[in-house]
């Protein structure tokens, strides 16, 4: 029964796997986003306490 010889089926797997993984990563790496975050400042913002009225 040839649908049992693992062999041609396990070469295209192998192959097919090979040509996905050289071929996708660049493209999705060179994927750019518009949004480039920026860097935030490192001094911390001036608390004051709340004013409760009810307290």
């Amino acid at each position: 029964m040839p649908q049992l010889n693992p062999a041609p089926w396990f070469a295209i797997l192998v192959f097919s796997w090979l040509i996905f993984l050289t071929v996708l990563p660049p493209k999705v790496l060179a994927h750019t986003f518009p949004n480039e975050p920026s860097l935030q400042s490192t001094e911390t913002p001036k608390t004051e306490p709340w004013n409760w009225p009810w307290h």
